[in-house]
């Protein structure tokens, strides 16, 4: 048996682990009660937003026309540019929101040919997974 020290999530843990050999039933490490590690430093306070850049206003949460299919965000980010608007007609691919996730740029495509029934965020909003972006009908 080897013991190791192992920190997740700001926690250390003592396991001992068995090596094998020759086919050896395995025994699954397990995890021994938590050590005490030193106390991470205090994060430095959060610097104030200046006033003249307020954060910008959440897009009303519209529901999506009846028979309209919807394209939902498939990560938490901000949206940095809507590509269309209401009335416009896309084809299949079409570029629709570009969304900021993990300080990566999303391109959302168009599922299928349509016209945009409605357009539910605005550029600098934030989204969740699963909120809807865009309505095609």
């Amino acid at each position: 048996m080897k013991k190791y020290n192992i920190t997740v999530n700001g926690k250390t843990y003592q396991v001992e682990v068995e090596e094998l050999r020759d086919g050896a039933a395995v025994q699954a490490p397990r995890p021994a009660a938590p050590v005490s590690a030193p106390a991470p430093a205090p994060a430095p306070a959060p610097k104030a937003a200046p006033a003249s850049a307020p954060a910008p206003a959440p897009a009303p949460a519209t529901p999506a026309p009846a028979g309209a299919e919807t394209i939902t965000a498939p990560m938490p980010g901000t949206v940095l540019d809507v590509k269309v608007k209401e009335g416009d007609s896309v084809k299949y691919g079409d570029v629709l929101v570009i969304l900021e996730a993990m300080k990566m740029e999303n391109e959302i495509f168009a599922p299928a040919d349509g016209v945009v029934a409605s357009v539910n965020v605005s550029a600098g909003a934030a989204v969740n997974a699963g909120d809807v972006l865009v309505s095609l009908k």
